[in-house]
């Protein structure tokens, strides 16, 4: 018969990168995971995973096994769930993915707030480069940018403007580019992430110096820039801190640039344009796949965020 440990170690093989790593998510030993993998698959009668001396991979019959032993695992979540006791009060594990960056600047000290009030619930932040729905284990994902091809439920927790900024250090020595035509001209300095074209810039005219221009005429048309830059990182901090020390121009969110620009080691750089914005959203299941962590930790963002732009 299979046990739910069976489930959580298929389910722990899918989102993990390695079998080592499966073993560490479910705090048993890589040999003692490989066992209980080999007895699982001698009561199947099926071969579900492919080993070699550096990896493991899923077989097509170990995905199918996994994603099925996943959606189960949710079901038996759920039905805890729903048997809470009167009291209402959250029990079990919420589990939230965010940027490195964003979620440890910002995302941690909320959910600081956020544990104090439902003391009996396990709080798990996972912070990486770029989480995303049904990639990671995750019952809320926080997500940096726009958002694409997901079947979760997409909430704008806050706008984030796109700053092009620089150290005055390197403006005095290259000079301030006045138009977007002219920032080819400087060394710029790329953040792959998020798989985007990461050297293709748009922007525009901002309200404000759009309606300066226009006067009567037709506004400036939206410009786009394909950047060869200088350095490339795919670390956003590290693409600040090349910027501060002056190696060139960089296009920073507004969260991360706006400390450096206000203490005066970066400078806005075109600010009558505006550049694609990348604004702050919460990624959760539809309202039949949520749990009441879930339900709380939505309700506890959106008026957190709220508050905070009051």
């Amino acid at each position: 018969m299979i046990q739910i440990e069976d489930m959580q170690l298929a389910a722990a093989l899918l989102r993990e990168p390695s079998l080592s790593a499966a073993a560490r998510a479910l705090d048993v030993t890589p040999p003692a995971l490989s066992m209980r993998l080999r007895k699982l698959e001698a009561m199947l009668g099926l071969s579900l995973a492919s080993r070699t001396a550096r990896r493991l991979s899923l077989t097509p019959e170990g995905e199918r096994f996994a994603r099925e032993a996943a959606a189960l695992l949710g079901q038996i979540e759920g039905l805890r769930d729903s048997m809470q006791r009167d009291d209402q009060r959250l029990t079990g594990t919420l589990r939230i993915a965010a940027p490195f960056g964003y979620g440890r600047q910002y995302l941690a000290p909320m959910l600081v707030r956020f544990a104090r009030l439902h003391p009996g619930l396990h709080l798990q932040l996972d912070l990486r480069e770029t989480p995303w729905p049904d990639r990671h284990d995750a019952d809320a994902v926080i997500h940096i940018g726009a958002v694409r091809d997901s079947s979760w439920v997409a909430r704008t927790l806050s706008a984030n403007e796109r700053w092009l900024c620089a150290s005055p250090d390197y403006l005095r020595l290259h000079g301030t580019p006045r138009t977007p035509r002219e920032v080819m001209a400087h060394d710029c300095i790329c953040i792959r992430e998020n798989d985007e074209d990461v050297t293709l810039w748009h922007l525009r005219p901002a309200k404000a110096a759009e309606g300066k221009r226009a006067a009567g005429k037709r506004a400036a048309a939206r410009e786009t820039l394909r950047i060869s830059p200088a350095y490339v990182t795919n670390d956003g901090a590290v693409a600040r801190q090349w910027a501060e020390q002056g190696m060139g121009l960089v296009l920073r969110s507004e969260w991360d640039a706006a400390e450096a620009v206000a203490r005066g080691t970066l400078v806005r750089v075109l600010a009558d344009w505006q550049f694609d914005s990348a604004p702050v959203t919460l990624l959760v299941p539809n309202r039949k796949g949520r749990t009441a962590r879930v339900q709380a930790i939505v309700g506890f963002l959106v008026e957190s965020f709220g508050a905070a732009r009051k």
